[in-house]
C-alpha cells in the first residue's frame, strides 16, 4: 500500500491535486460526548454559567472547520460552501453531527471530522465546571459522497447517521459503515 502523503524520500509531503478536477463533495461525520444527567438539565434549561453550550458549540464547529487545513499540516485550503452542525440531546450523551459541503479538487472529510470535534470540545470547555466526567467518544467519518460522472444509485451501507433524515442524491457514492 503506497501513502499518499509520503514523498518518494520516505518524508512527509503535501498531495499534489493540481490535475485533479472540481467536483461537488460533501461529508458527513458524528460524535458524542457523555455528560451527568445533571449537566444535561443545565444545558436544556440554558443555566451553565458560560451561556448558551449547544449555540456557542455550533459556531466554535463552523469556524474550526474553517481553520482545519491551519490545524492538520498536510491538508488543503479548500472552499467550503457550508458547514451544518446538528445536536441531539439525550439522557447520557450529546451526539453530534456535522455535515460538510464543497465544490474542490479534494476531499471535505477532515474539515467535517474537525467540525465534530471541535463542538464536543467546546461543550467541554463549557461545563467542566459543573461535570468533572465528561467523555468525548465515538468520532467517526458516516459518509463521504462525491459527484460522478456515472450517476446511479447511492450505496446504503450499514451505519446511522445523525443526518440521515437528509434526502439522498443521485451521483454520490460511498456511505461509510
Amino acid at each position: 500500500m503506497k501513502l499518499s502523503h509520503v514523498n518518494k524520500a520516505g518524508e512527509a509531503d503535501m498531495v499534489d491535486i493540481s490535475a485533479k478536477e472540481i467536483v461537488h463533495r460533501e461529508a458527513v461525520a458524528s460524535g458524542a460526548i457523555f455528560l451527568q444527567p445533571g449537566t444535561i438539565e443545565l444545558i436544556k434549561k440554558n443555566m451553565v454559567k458560560k451561556g448558551d453550550v449547544l449555540s456557542v458549540a455550533r459556531i466554535a464547529a463552523i469556524s474550526g472547520a474553517k481553520k482545519t487545513f491551519d490545524l492538520i499540516p498536510l491538508c488543503h485550503n479548500i472552499p467550503i460552501n457550508k458547514i451544518e452542525v446538528s445536536f441531539v440531546v439525550r439522557e447520557d450523551r450529546i451526539d453530534i453531527g456535522a455535515r460538510a459541503v464543497c465544490d474542490a479538487k479534494t476531499g471535505i472529510e477532515m474539515e467535517a471530522l474537525t467540525a465534530v470535534s471541535i463542538a464536543a470540545l467546546t461543550i467541554y470547555d463549557m461545563c467542566k465546571a459543573v461535570d468533572k466526567k465528561m467523555i468525548i467518544s465515538n468520532i467517526k467519518l458516516d459518509e463521504k459522497k462525491k459527484e460522478s460522472a456515472e450517476c446511479g444509485a447511492p450505496y446504503e451501507g450499514p451505519g446511522e447517521s445523525i443526518f440521515d433524515h437528509v434526502a439522498p442524491k443521485v451521483c454520490f457514492f460511498s456511505k461509510l459503515s
